[in-house]
C-alpha cells in the first residue's frame, strides 16, 4: 500500500468513528425523551382509573377522553386558539419587560455597593407581596385592558431575574476579576468578557424561573380581570360547571409552560456553549 492510498483512507476512518458518536447522541436523546414521558403517562393512567373508579362523579373528575372531547369542542368553535394566543402574547411582553428590568437592576445592585445598600432592602420587601395583592391596585391604576395583565406578568418575571443576577454578580470570584483587570479589562469590557460569562449559568436559570413565574402571575390576573385567555377559561369553566374545560385549561397551561421553558432551555445551552 502506498502513502497516497493510506492518506485517502483516512477520511473514511474519521467518518466511521464520527458516525457512532452521532448515533450515540441520538440514542441518548431518545432515551431521555422516553424517560420524560413515563411520569405523564402514569399520571394519565392514574387519572383514568380515578375517574372510572366510582370515587368521583363525572362532574367532579372527567376522564381524559372527556377532556379531549372538550379540546375538540373548543377547536371546532374557534375559541381555543384565541385563548392560547392572547395568554402567550401577554406572557411574552410581560416577561420581556420584567426580565429586562431585572437584568438592569440586578446588574446595578450586584456591581455597586452603594446601589445595593440603597435599593436591595426595598426590592426584597416588595418581593414579599403576593401576586393577587397587586391585582386590585393595578386595576385601579391601569383599568381593565391589557396593560395591567402585562404589568403583572412583568412583576412576576422581574424578581427571579433580579435576585439571581444581583447575587451572582456579588459572588463573582474576585481573583477572576483581578486577572481580567491585569489583562487590561475594565468597565464594560470587564463586565462583558469576564463577569458576564461567569454569571451566565445563574442568569439563564433566573430567566427560566422568571418565565415560569410570569405564567403564574398571568393566571392570577386573568382569573379576575379578563374576558379571554387561559386564566379566564379556568374561572369561566368553573362558573359554568364544565370541569372538562377546567382540566383542559390546566393541562394547556402545563404544556405551554413546558414548551416555552424548553425553548428558553435551547437558548441557554447555545449561550453556555459559547461562553463556557
Amino acid at each position: 500500500m502506498t502513502l497516497t492510498e493510506s492518506a485517502s483512507d483516512a477520511p473514511a476512518l474519521g467518518e466511521t468513528s464520527a458516525a457512532p458518536a452521532g448515533h450515540g447522541r441520538l440514542r441518548r436523546l431518545v432515551i431521555t425523551a422516553a424517560l420524560g414521558l413515563v411520569v405523564p403517562l402514569l399520571g394519565v393512567l392514574l387519572w383514568q382509573w380515578l375517574a372510572t373508579s366510582g370515587e368521583f362523579t363525572a362532574s367532579q373528575l372527567p376522564t381524559p377522553g372527556a377532556v379531549l372531547g372538550a379540546l375538540a369542542e373548543l377547536v371546532a368553535r374557534g375559541e381555543l386558539w384565541r385563548h392560547v394566543v392572547i395568554s402567550s402574547q401577554r406572557v411574552v411582553l410581560g416577561f420581556a419587560a420584567g426580565a429586562g428590568a431585572g437584568l438592569v437592576l440586578g446588574g446595578l445592585v450586584g456591581l455597586s455597593s452603594p446601589a445595593r445598600a440603597l435599593l436591595a432592602p426595598s426590592i426584597q420587601a416588595v418581593r414579599a407581596v403576593p401576586s393577587l395583592a397587586w391585582v386590585p391596585l393595578l386595576l385601579l391604576w391601569l383599568g381593565i385592558g391589557e396593560t395591567p395583565k402585562i404589568v403583572l406578568v412583568a412583576i412576576g418575571a422581574f424578581f427571579p431575574v433580579y435576585t439571581t443576577v444581583s447575587a451572582a454578580l456579588a459572588h463573582v470570584d474576585r481573583h477572576l476579576v483581578e486577572v481580567g483587570r491585569a489583562y487590561g479589562r475594565s468597565g464594560l469590557r470587564l463586565f462583558l468578557q469576564v463577569q458576564l460569562p461567569a454569571i451566565a449559568p445563574a442568569t439563564l436559570a433566573g430567566l427560566r424561573l422568571g418565565l415560569a413565574q410570569g405564567w403564574l402571575f398571568l393566571v392570577a390576573a386573568e382569573l379576575i380581570a379578563s374576558s379571554i385567555g387561559l386564566g379566564f377559561l379556568l374561572i369561566d369553566s368553573q362558573n359554568t360547571g364544565r370541569t372538562d374545560i377546567l382540566l383542559l385549561a390546566i393541562v394547556l397551561l402545563a404544556l405551554i409552560g413546558k414548551l416555552t421553558d424548553s425553548l428558553l432551555g435551547l437558548v441557554e445551552r447555545q449561550l453556555l456553549r459559547r461562553w463556557t
